[in-house]
C-alpha cells in the first residue's frame, strides 16, 4: 500500500513538472512576442506624436491620430534628458492626483522592466525626450499565467493525495477493527471451554491453588478478548479515577517485574484525578507503556509514573530509566510492525496511540527520550 502511494505520489510529481515546465516555456515564447509587439507599437506611437507636432498645415495626419488613440492600454511616462517628468498616459489618474510619489514609483518600476524610447527633438546640440512604458494588461496575465497553473496543480496534487491518505486510513482502521474483532471471536470458544474446566477442577476439590491460579489467567484472557471486541466500535466512556487506574496497572506489572525494578508514582493526593475513559482500553494503554518500559530495562531500573491535572486536561508522563530511543526511531515507534525487540509483532504501541487518539481524543507521544538514560511517553487526556 505505500510502496503504491509512493508511485502515486512520483507519478503526479512528473506529470506535474511536465505540464508546468511546458508552460513555462511556451509562455515565456508568448511573452517575449508581445513584449516585441508591443515596444514595435510604442515606437510606431512616439513617431505618430513626433509627426503630429512638427507637421505643417497641410499635412493629412489621419494615419499618425489612428496610431495615436490605438494605444490605450501601455502605461507611459514621458520625460526629458534628466528623466524630469513631462507627461503620463494611461496610469491611474486618481492615484496621481492624491499619492505624491506615486509617478516617480511608477517611473522607477518601469526603468527596472524595459529600455526606454527615444525621440530625438534635436540633433545639434543634442535633445531628446524619453519614454518609459510598462507591461500592458494582457503581457502581465501571460507572465503569472504559469504561476496561477502551477498553484492549480499544487491544489489539484495536494487534495489528490489527501483523498488517497484518507482512504487508505480508511481500509487501514476496517482491518485494523476486523482483526481485532476476529481475534476475539476466535479467543471466545477456548476461554469458554477453559473457564468450565475450572469449574470442574473446583467441584472435584482439585488443589484449590492450581485453580486459583487457573482462574486468573482464564480472566485475564477474558479481559484480553473484551479489549480486541471493543476495537473499532465506540466505547463507551465514564468518569473514572485515572490515579486507581494507574495503579491498579502498575500494581499488576510490578508482581511480573524483577526485584530489582523499582516502580514510583506521583499523583495529587488532596483531590481524585477524574476524566472520561473507556477503563478496559485504558488500562491496555498503561500495561503497554509500562511493558515497553520494563522491556526497555535490563532486569534493574525505575519506572515512574506522574500524573499532573492541568487547566481542561490531565497529563501521565511513563518514564523509565532503559536503554532509550535513538532519534531516527522516534518517528518510527507508533507505527504498526516497527519493534526493535526480539519477539512481538510491534503492535501494542500502535494500538495504545489509535486508542488514545481516536477513541479518547486524547494525544500519545514521545515526549523525550534519550540512548541509554531512558524515556518518556505522555499521555494528553481531557478533563
Amino acid at each position: 500500500m505505500l510502496r503504491q502511494l509512493l508511485n502515486i505520489r512520483t507519478a503526479l510529481a512528473l506529470i506535474a513538472v511536465a505540464i508546468v515546465s511546458g508552460t513555462i516555456f511556451y509562455s515565456n515564447l508568448l511573452a517575449k512576442k508581445i513584449e516585441s509587439e508591443e515596444r514595435e507599437k510604442l515606437s510606431q506611437w512616439v513617431e505618430a506624436n513626433k509627426f503630429i507636432a512638427t507637421a505643417n498645415e497641410n499635412a493629412d495626419l489621419t494615419l499618425a491620430s489612428q496610431i495615436q488613440q490605438q494605444n490605450a492600454d501601455i502605461p507611459i511616462i514621458q520625460t526629458n534628458e534628466q528623466d524630469s517628468i513631462i507627461d503620463s498616459r494611461n496610469l491611474d489618474s486618481l492615484e496621481i492626483r492624491n499619492s505624491k510619489g506615486y509617478l516617480q514609483k511608477k517611473l522607477k518600476e518601469f526603468k527596472s522592466d524595459h529600455l526606454p524610447i527615444l525621440l530625438v527633438l534635436n540633433k545639434e546640440p543634442f535633445v531628446a525626450d524619453k519614454y518609459y512604458y510598462g507591461d500592458s494588461v494582457l503581457l502581465k496575465q501571460v507572465k503569472y499565467y504559469p504561476l496561477v497553473q502551477l498553484l492549480i496543480i499544487a491544489l489539484f496534487i495536494f487534495i489528490t493525495l489527501y483523498a488517497i491518505s484518507t482512504r487508505n486510513k480508511s481500509t487501514q482502521n476496517q482491518v485494523w477493527a476486523g482483526m481485532a474483532k476476529e481475534t476475539a471471536h476466535q479467543l471466545g470458544t477456548p476461554i469458554s471451554s477453559l473457564e468450565g474446566w475450572v469449574e470442574m477442577l473446583k467441584e472435584n476439590d482439585v488443589n484449590q491453588s492450581i485453580s486459583t491460579e487457573m482462574e486468573k489467567d482464564v480472566n485475564r484472557l477474558k479481559l484480553i478478548s473484551d479489549r480486541f471486541g471493543k476495537i473499532g466500535s465506540t466505547p463507551k466512556l465514564e468518569e473514572s479515577n485515572i490515579t486507581e487506574q494507574v495503579e491498579k496497572m502498575v500494581s499488576y506489572i510490578k508482581r511480573r517485574a524483577p526485584d530489582k525494578v523499582n516502580f514510583t508514582i506521583d499523583a495529587p493526593k488532596e483531590a481524585p484525578v477524574v476524566a472520561k475513559i473507556s477503563g478496559p482500553l485504558f488500562d491496555w494503554v498503561i500495561e503497554n507503556l509500562l511493558k515497553n518500559a520494563l522491556d526497555a530495562m535490563e532486569g534493574k531500573g525505575l519506572i515512574a509514573v506522574k500524573i499532573r491535572e492541568r487547566p481542561g486536561t490531565i497529563v501521565i508522563d511513563v518514564s523509565d530509566s532503559g536503554k532509550g530511543i535513538s532519534k531516527q526511531n522516534i518517528s518510527k515507534v507508533f507505527k504498526p510492525g516497527f519493534t526493535t525487540k526480539k519477539r512481538g509483532w510491534g503492535l501494542g504501541l500502535s494500538l495504545s496511540k489509535r486508542i488514545i487518539d481516536q477513541y479518547h481524543k486524547g494525544q500519545l507521544f514521545v515526549k523525550s527520550s534519550e540512548v541509554g538514560k531512558g524515556t518518556t511517553f505522555r499521555i494528553i487526556l481531557n478533563a
